[in-house]
């Protein structure tokens, strides 16, 4: 079995989402797409695999504060349309890290580093982003490198 990157699969995803006329799906992807050409332009070489996962998870991180927005406008069709976005985003991303994982993965770092105290955490969240890998958010490895150090 050939594994693919996560580009390639949503270059191909959106292929079959052209030819099934699957506006959704097709929207959703082609936004990804370009957030992550958008990217490539800038540092002008092709993105690693955890580079792409953390646009993934940007676009699904906008489109949450989408559907905060919209529920305050008391517009539950802009809700409804920024849920199935998500859904669509989340299907390229890897099974997330459950809270218990990602609170082992923490503890592991913050006992490689001897970390002890607030300071510290941006030190902790260098080492431990990049081994999320796209299974956890920044917000939620800072939430829980926080409560640790605390």
């Amino acid at each position: 079995m050939v594994i693919m990157d996560t580009k390639t699969q949503l270059e191909n995803a959106l292929k079959d989402a052209i030819r099934a006329g699957d506006d959704l799906r097709k929207r959703t992807i082609r936004m990804a797409l370009s957030s992550i050409r958008l990217a490539e332009v800038d540092k002008g070489t092709p993105l690693e695999e955890a580079n792409v996962l953390g646009i993934l998870q940007k676009e699904i991180k906008s489109r949450q504060e989408a559907i905060e927005d919209a529920r305050r406008a008391n517009r539950p069709d802009l809700v409804e349309s920024s849920q199935a976005e998500i859904a669509v985003l989340q299907e390229f991303l890897p099974r997330q890290l459950t809270t218990e994982e990602l609170e082992a993965l923490a503890k592991q770092v913050i006992a490689e580093l001897g970390a002890t105290n607030l300071r510290e955490m941006g030190q902790v969240m260098k080492v431990l982003v990049p081994r999320l890998e796209g299974r956890a958010s920044g917000d939620q490895a800072s939430q829980v490198v926080r409560r640790l150090l605390q």
